[in-house]
């Protein structure tokens, strides 16, 4: 290397000394002179050569002590900053030690009906739980909606294969439920959704693209996400958290966790333009899985929110401004129903529910899908514009079969 880097610098050099002697000038001038010029030219060569090879020979051929000195102190300072940051390390170690052995890979082979289409998944994965004593396999119902319980493995960390007794599933949320008989279970720890916070670490565990057990790090990137296109109508009452820890095909249906080993959220969806991840995914939170999961074992079925107002379609940019917003934001109020928990929160017709629940209401279908996701009973505070001034109110939410309308006699 440094020979040839010393031709490419210096090649011009002796081209311009042979292009003269070729020429005759030399000769023809001053013959006496040419021993010296060129005697002088093949000198400066050399010293230049030597000055600029040599340290680069000394550096990659023969190192001193005291450069390998300065790389075992360089390797020495390296161990310590680790040593400084293993606690952290340690963390992630330890919570995956901890969740691994409730997470499941789920292989859910599609009916004979459903083989051939493009969207029928025979892999994913999920999270072991327990209610009241008894244990069940959490997850995402697209993973094994096009299946039957006959027709579905579900793998555990120690490599035993069970299937589910029974299933359940909700469409509107994307949450399905599988009960389980099988000895020495470890359930997740369940954690509360409502105090994870944008920033937040977490990591997602499942089966991408059917490689078990796999782990990734990551962050809360966003919460509340709503109004995204899963196809078909999948997960139509939608309230994400958004996360950039690495979620893949077969991912769907495992747990997000915290750091401190605690079930936060189920990874169920992508945005991505190639099909793989790109930084950007979404989680159902647990608290909002678990409540349909109780419904699901207890009912069978999941009973909606019920507000008592209707809305106005038509509230545009336009009618914001003139109402005094500054742009359009929130659900313009219609209708009430009397004795419904809107009437005896005392609304009115043309406010405007700008939050419910401290989520800011993007539009009409937003508010409808978080007063149906809200669990029953559940005192809720909304924030409305009436008259150019905000107010605070709390209004509780009841199930739609229990209302009594006055005006109908019922």
């Amino acid at each position: 290397m440094p020979q040839g880097f010393g031709l490419r610098i210096f090649g011009p050099v002796c081209r311009g000394l042979a292009e003269s002697m070729s020429q005759g000038e030399i000769e023809m001038t001053n013959r006496s002179s040419f021993p010296t010029c060129w005697f002088l030219a093949r000198l400066t060569v050399v010293l230049v050569l030597v000055i600029v090879c040599a340290p680069l020979s000394a550096q990659q051929i023969t190192p001193s002590e005291g450069t390998q000195a300065d790389r075992e102190l360089d390797f020495a300072n390296l161990s310590h900053d680790v040593e400084a940051m293993s606690r952290q390390f340690g963390i992630y170690k330890r919570v995956a030690k901890l969740v691994a052995p409730s997470v499941v890979h789920v292989q859910a082979t599609p009916l004979p009906q459903y083989r051939f289409r493009r969207d029928a998944e025979e892999a994913g994965s999920a999270v072991l739980v327990r209610y009241r004593g008894n244990d069940y396999v959490l997850t995402n119902r697209h993973v094994i909606k096009h299946s039957d319980k006959d027709h579905i493995r579900l793998e555990l960390s120690d490599g035993r294969q069970l299937q589910p007794t029974k299933i359940w599933g909700d469409t509107e949320t994307d949450v399905a439920v599988m009960a389980i008989d099988a000895p020495n279970l470890v359930p997740a720890r369940i954690g509360d959704s409502d105090l994870a916070d944008i920033g937040d670490i977490v990591m997602a565990f499942g089966s991408p693209f059917n490689l078990r057990r796999s782990v990734t790090r990551g962050i809360i990137s966003a919460k509340g996400r709503s109004n995204l296109d899963l196809g078909e109508g999948e997960v139509v009452y939608q309230n994400f958290f958004q996360t950039d820890a690495a979620i893949n095909p077969g991912n769907s249906g495992g747990p997000l966790v915290n750091l401190r080993g605690e079930v936060i959220g189920l990874n169920t969806a992508i945005a991505s333009s190639s099909g793989g991840n790109e930084g950007i995914g979404f989680s159902i939170p647990i608290n909002i899985a678990v409540r349909i999961m109780r419904q699901l074992i207890e009912a069978g079925q999941v009973e909606r929110g019920f507000l008592g107002v209707t809305l106005d379609g038509n509230f545009d940019t336009a009618s914001a401004r003139y109402v005094g917003l500054t742009n359009l934001k929130g659900a313009r109020v219609k209708e009430i129903t009397a004795g419904s928990p809107a009437s005896l929160a005392n609304l009115k017709i043309d406010d405007i529910i700008l939050t419910f629940d401290h989520l800011r209401i993007e539009d009409d279908q937003h508010l409808i899908n978080l007063v149906k996701r809200t669990e029953i009973g559940r005192a809720v505070e909304m924030v409305i514009f009436r008259d150019r001034t905000t107010l605070s109110t709390m209004v509780q939410i009841v199930r739609r079969k229990d209302f009594v309308d006055p005006s109908q006699g019922r």
